[in-house]
């Protein structure tokens, strides 16, 4: 049978079931905040027929540039810290610290990042447990602890950008100091954190939170509801079972 591009994008499909999911997203981000939940929805409903792939991109790595000047003339860390308290207004399942970006003001989102790599990577390496735990909500640790530091920033006004603050997160859940403190020394953590801001800039991606679907044809980003990420999803997941192209 002639191959027909069709045939081949839907075998291709077919071949990686279940389906890959990339998620990019800055700690520092509100929307990344509010859509956690969308994430958490996704994973629940479906399970293992989806693996979501986590990235990083610094959006907020420099802090000053981004809020100190770039929201100068809109009353500057005063202004976004309105901002965001009326983003989180709308969402009634998320409660924002009124103390964000005044007087909690991390200076760059790259240190949690970097953080969160060391981890993912050890989580990959199987020096950390990465079955998903009832205690951390049916998360992996890794998931657990990226989902713990937002909190700490958003609802706690813990200033996030502080390795010391990042340290006390990790014991929270036993992890091994020193295997982090190894990963970000020996530069294994920045490599990873790098192929993220890479992957952003060769996918062309605009920002946070951003999800990557069939090997990056499917693009959704920022405030995205539910439905229409579970729609993506199961248009994907019709084509593996049926082997038929979708017409979406």
């Amino acid at each position: 049978m002639k191959t027909t591009p069709e045939n081949h994008q839907s075998e291709s499909i077919k071949e990686k079931l279940p389906i890959h999911l990339s998620y990019f997203s800055d700690v520092l981000c509100i929307w990344a905040y509010v859509g956690q939940i969308r994430l958490d929805e996704l994973k629940a409903n479906y399970g293992k027929q989806v693996e979501v792939k986590n990235h990083h991109v610094t959006l907020f790595g420099d802090i000053h540039s981004r809020i100190g000047l770039g929201w100068k003339d809109r009353d500057g860390y005063d202004g976004f810290n309105q901002h965001v308290l009326e983003v989180a207004s709308q969402f009634p399942h998320v409660s924002v610290n009124s103390q964000v970006w005044k007087a909690c003001r991390p200076k760059s989102s790259a240190i949690p990042h970097l953080f969160l790599k060391a981890i993912q990577l050890m989580q990959e390496a199987e020096e950390i447990d990465n079955a998903p735990k009832a205690e951390y909500g049916d998360k992996t640790p890794f998931e657990a602890i990226d989902w713990q530091i937002r909190h700490a920033f958003f609802h706690d006004a813990i200033d996030i950008a502080n390795l010391n603050n990042l340290f006390k997160i990790a014991e929270q859940f036993k992890i091994n100091i020193s295997g982090i403190e190894s990963l970000i020394y020996d530069g294994s953590a920045m490599a990873l954190l790098c192929r993220d801001m890479q992957l952003k800039e060769s996918k062309k991606l605009d920002g946070s939170p951003t999800y990557l679907l069939n090997e990056s044809r499917q693009k959704l980003f920022g405030n995205v509801g539910y439905r229409i990420i579970e729609a993506n999803i199961l248009e994907l997941l019709k084509v593996g079972k049926e082997g038929q192209a979708s017409w979406c």
